[in-house]
């Protein structure tokens, strides 16, 4: 393993995330906000780091190894958390401490979007853009970002791809080059996030809040530039937009680039994994509408429908936005929508959770176990369409999901040991694990009542699932530091 190169990427990767403090330092500017001092200290305390970093290892050349990019991936996402953090804590008002100031970092790069602070309508301008920058940020990968800045600087990028990337799909090339492959995936994305960014202000939010909107939407975020998220603006029309781009984010961005490239949206309805992520979230956004009419939460068909319908995209994709506090609903709805999170967005996409072809395939692999009961000589392959699944595949998908369960189950078992009741733990627990955001109980709106031991747990917990599980846990294997 190459730790020296580790040290220079890291270096660098600093280095450029200082950069993101420039476009806040702008905001304050224009809207003499106050909190200027505040991103001046964090650029160049970020900068500092990265040269004093990067500088004695500066001549450092190797091949970069798989190993080495699962080290670079896990250490850059962690530092990041803690570099974001930065602005935050050198704010005057509110004051945030070490804990907070982490916490919300790492929950707007984890595109998780849990929220600590209460006021959000109070902050400075040039802090509620840096939120919604951060979500943006996250929303495609830095790492991804580094794929395609990387060879220029003389490093390959193949294995930071594959590290930021375990899931069943990671080793599907868009272009024959991985340095075009995240040029590709970025160009997607930013069309993604001008258009919704222009659709939101054509339907009546100003120019800031169109840009800070679609940066957390299209990065499946959640983060709001108000306390009523998306319920500030009072408007249908918002509200279906928000819901297209956040169908469109969800999907495998590998799909929209053949889509483009083919000028057809065949591809899409050819897709397994899309036909299921469409049809699971049109099942739960009708059985949420129901139940809301039927229960009387509200009285309108035509408003129970487009919240039912809002709230299961934005719960279903893990974005997180709310136009009503869902935990408040009656409970059968607030289970059914925080369960759907669990699926989350397709493989490739900015949503988080198990991603939906995972759990096709653990779908598909039961029903296999269930035939091999009655023909136990049969062979019975998995197929997804009309490609046979590979065994190495679907033994990925099943270690995947064991882990999945005993990382969940152990940190909720953490945060009832801090003393939290059992729904605020398993739903903050699913929140972040899922890259949800808000919860039930204690944290439906926010996290700011919660203690700091239970705020680090939650920390990780966003990291673990920011990085799917596999890219952070092969660090604790002992088999991983052997040379």
């Amino acid at each position: 393993m190459h730790l020296l190169l580790v040290q220079r990427i890291l270096g660098i990767l600093c280095m450029v995330f200082s950069l993101a403090l420039l476009p806040p330092m702008a905001v304050s500017l224009w809207y003499d906000d106050g909190a200027l001092i505040s991103f001046v200290d964090g650029f160049f305390l970020i900068l500092g780091l990265g040269l004093i970093v990067w500088f004695p290892v500066r001549f450092k050349k190797h091949d970069l190894r798989i190993r080495d990019g699962f080290l670079v991936v896990v250490v850059f996402w962690t530092t990041l958390g803690l570099t974001g953090a930065v602005p935050f804590m050198l704010l005057e008002e509110p004051h945030m401490s070490l804990t907070d100031a982490v916490f919300e970092s790492i929950s707007g790069l984890t595109t998780t979007g849990s929220t600590v602070i209460v006021g959000i309508d109070q902050l400075p301008e040039s802090i509620r853009f840096y939120r919604q920058q951060l979500q943006w940020l996250g929303g495609m990968g830095i790492i991804v970002l580094a794929v395609a800045v990387l060879p220029m600087l003389g490093i390959g990028g193949m294995q930071l791809y594959r590290a930021e990337t375990p899931g069943p799909m990671k080793d599907s090339k868009l272009t024959p080059r991985i340095t075009e492959t995240a040029k590709a995936l970025w160009y997607i994305y930013l069309g993604l996030t001008v258009s919704c960014a222009l659709a939101y202000w054509a339907a009546g939010m100003t120019l800031f809040d169109a840009i800070g909107h679609a940066f957390s939407t299209v990065a499946i975020g959640g983060f709001s530039t108000h306390d009523a998220s998306m319920g500030f603006f009072d408007s249908r029309l918002i509200e279906m937009i928000a819901v297209v781009f956040m169908l469109l984010s969800g999907v495998n961005f590998a799909l929209h680039f053949v889509a483009v490239r083919q000028r057809s949206i065949k591809t899409y309805f050819l897709d397994s994994e899309f036909k299921l992520y469409a049809s699971l979230l049109l099942t739960v956004a009708m059985i949420t509408s129901v139940m809301l009419h039927v229960t009387g939460t509200y009285q309108g068909w035509d408003e129970s429908f487009t919240r039912g319908l809002f709230q299961a995209v934005s719960i279903g994709t893990t974005t997180g936005f709310t136009t009503a506090d869902y935990s408040l609903w009656p409970g059968f709805i607030s289970i059914l929508l925080l369960f759907s999170s669990f699926i989350g967005g397709c493989a490739g996409s900015t949503g988080g959770g198990i991603k939906v072809i995972r759990f096709l395939l653990l779908v598909k692999q039961g029903a296999r176990e269930i035939l091999r009961l009655i023909h136990p000589n049969a062979q019975i392959p998995i197929r997804i369409g009309e490609k046979i699944i590979p065994r190495r595949v679907i033994e990925a998908v099943w270690g995947f999901f064991s882990l999945y369960v005993a990382c969940f189950t152990l940190m909720y078992l953490g945060l009832a040991l801090t003393g939290l009741d059992l729904m605020t733990s398993f739903s903050a627990v699913a929140a972040s694990i899922n890259n949800l955001g808000p919860g039930l109980a204690d944290v439906g709106t926010n996290y700011a009542d919660l203690n700091s031991p239970a705020k680090w747990i939650l920390c990780f917990a966003m990291l673990l699932g920011r990085l799917e599980i596999f890219t952070l846990l092969v660090l604790l294997s002992p088999a991983f530091w052997r040379k």
